[in-house]
């Protein structure tokens, strides 16, 4: 268990930092494409992003507070669920190619299993 949390865990991180900058560089762009999110938002959630995948991986890896672990992936399980929800407001439940929704549904929920496996399946000490 230990080693698909760690497979998880690396795997989010570089998707959770790669699309934090995306959505600090390209905020102005997202806002005009997602009106429901505003340019200050997504740089918002580009920083969440970006910090929460740092701490996917760092306080774990080097064992100094490694609940932030788990609490960074609670937070970024929650910063899905928001995601997806506004992307709701635009978009319908069907499963097509050009429905972003899936996505953070998909990435909250891995989110959320590393947040749980953290907390309870194989904690870091």
């Amino acid at each position: 268990m230990n080693v698909l949390l760690w497979i998880l865990q690396v795997a989010l991180a570089f998707t959770y930092v790669a699309g934090g900058f995306y959505k600090l560089s390209q905020s102005a762009l997202l806002a005009s494409q997602v009106p429901a999110v505003k340019s200050a938002g997504w740089r918002g959630l580009g920083t969440i992003e970006v910090v929460g995948g740092i701490l996917l991986i760092v306080p774990a890896a080097v064992r100094w507070m490694p609940s932030l672990t788990p609490l960074a992936a609670a937070v970024l399980a929650v910063e899905a669920v928001g995601l997806a929800a506004a992307f709701y407001k635009r978009y319908s439940l069907k499963l097509t190619p050009k429905n972003p929704t899936i996505w953070p549904v998909v990435m909250g929920v891995l989110v959320a299993f590393v947040a749980y496996g953290r907390c309870v399946l194989a904690p870091v000490k």
